[in-house]
């Protein structure tokens, strides 16, 4: 009898199935609105009313791993179903795409104070497109691991691995945004991020099927680490040309450190090197003219990932410079994301994690590959379909104008329309130049190391020029 039963239920599935082929389709479907659903935000602590949804949570990476990473999703304010989708992802390496670009930046809600309540963003990215915040690698935020191991091989290759590996589950879950034109964008170490995953996606998609193809046009970096040699030799230059570095330390660091050609440094470069850093110790490297928080100079300094070219980063004293354009923003960030309400409200640390949630990584203590440029990655995408740009703020000492003006200099691209400025509301917003193959570079004028902190309205008309693939202002009127 049982074996009867089991001869006819397997039969009635053979032709619910052939009788209606879309049936696994439609289950898998139902399964992923289920998920969707089951991510919206519906109670976060102190928001704003609004009309556009928004969605947090996990998605576990592959079957066979024990990794989860941990998105903020925001659907447009208007138009949803025509805007384009944006990945926006920070760097460090270690730093929290949610804690900075979601909280701090571009998002719509941001964390301005110690206060309960978030305070509406008027010039929020999802004005213009459906942006979707990222914590990768495993070790950020709320993104976890269950195999500790996994925190001790991370690097750039793991990372944009894993970042890939969840855009495919994600658009899975999110199946209706798959149609949409797909866009990276971000900052400082993401000048890594960005190109190293736009080239696994435009690899992969060659041989993708239908389902896990990514319409992928382009991406935007900012303020972002791509070459290590041109990166050092234009932060020292900014500094002098700042005035924050003598006209004596300045000749000795390019007289003892061969304009930093060798890997091993002498030791009288390395002092050279250490005063350098020294000279920026009492201002915020990332805003060179922005008043520090005095409510941080407790003396409790975190030792963190934070940017620099690898020469830098050698010396402890870095890890000690003032890290991100406010501490006490960052404070306030951490306690808000702390909150058991508000992590129950996002979905968020649902396997009850042994340590803290901040702004940038304290579990990740080794990263074990980091290219020295990514310039032969932005090379090969020229004179394709693709849309690159690259802005950056003029008032930041961390990975400043010269570093990135001479990182592209050396590509030797040929200039399609000469430096000018850029105008934005009648005023200079910063100046452009393009190039031969579809590259533009932007700078934003007075905005620092985060350029949507500190020119909000001019980082959304970029924003939405870069989306639109629409030349600049280059009048007042």
């Amino acid at each position: 009898m049982a074996k009867l039963l089991s001869l006819l239920c397997f039969s009635s599935l053979v032709y619910t199935l052939l009788v209606n082929p879309t049936t696994i389709a439609a289950t898998k479907r139902e399964d992923s609105g289920e998920r969707r659903e089951a991510d919206r935000v519906t109670n976060l602590p102190g928001q704003p009313a609004v009309t556009f949804g928004h969605f947090s949570g996990y998605v576990k990476l592959r079957p066979h791993d024990q990794k989860a990473l941990f998105y903020w999703f925001f659907e447009a304010q208007s138009d949803v179903s025509r805007r384009p989708l944006v990945l926006w992802l920070n760097g460090g390496p270690g730093c929290s795409s949610v804690a900075f670009g979601a909280a701090q930046e571009l998002g719509p809600f941001l964390i301005r104070s110690n206060q309960t309540n978030l305070t509406l963003n008027q010039f929020s990215w999802n004005k213009v497109a459906n942006m979707l915040f990222l914590e990768a690698p495993v070790g950020v935020g709320f993104s976890y691991t269950n195999n500790s191991k996994d925190l001790n091989v991370l690097g750039d290759q793991v990372t944009a691995n894993d970042s890939h590996a969840f855009l495919i589950s994600w658009f899975n879950r999110f199946p209706s945004f798959k149609s949409h034109d797909f866009y990276i964008a971000g900052e400082s170490y993401a000048g890594h991020y960005v190109p190293q995953l736009a080239d696994l996606i435009y690899e992969r998609n060659k041989r993708a099927s239908k389902d896990s193809r990514i319409n992928f046009k382009g991406f935007m970096i900012g303020n972002a680490v791509i070459n290590d040699l041109t990166d050092t030799s234009g932060f020292v230059d900014y500094g002098w040309s700042h005035a924050i570095i003598s006209d004596h330390l300045y000749n000795k660091i390019n007289k003892e450190c061969e304009h930093f050609k060798q890997n091993d440094q002498s030791i009288q470069c390395s002092a050279h090197i250490r005063d350098l850093m020294e000279a920026y110790s009492d201002i915020d490297i990332f805003s060179i003219y922005t008043p520090i928080c005095l409510n941080s100079l407790d003396g409790k300094t975190r030792p963190k990932f934070i940017v620099a070219p690898r020469l830098l980063t050698q010396h402890d004293h870095w890890q000690r410079l003032p890290s991100g354009y406010d501490p006490c923003t960052e404070n306030y960030v951490e306690t808000y994301f702390n909150r058991a309400d508000v992590q129950w409200a996002l979905h968020a640390n649902v396997t009850k994690l042994s340590y803290p949630y901040t702004t940038c990584s304290e579990v990740i203590r080794t990263w074990t590959d980091s290219t020295d440029t990514v310039l032969p990655i932005i090379q090969k995408f020229l004179n394709t379909s693709l849309r690159i740009w690259i802005y950056s703020g003029d008032t930041d000492g961390r990975v400043p104008v010269t570093s990135t003006r001479y990182s592209i200099n050396k590509m030797g691209l040929t200039i399609e329309e000469e430096w000018r400025a850029w105008f934005h509301k009648s005023q200079v917003a910063g100046w452009v130049e393009t190039y031969e193959g579809g590259l533009t570079l932007a700078t934003v004028r007075g905005a620092g190391h985060q350029v949507p902190v500190f020119a909000a309205d001019q980082s959304l008309s970029l924003f939405t020029h870069f989306l639109s693939a629409k030349t600049l202002p280059s009048s007042r009127f």
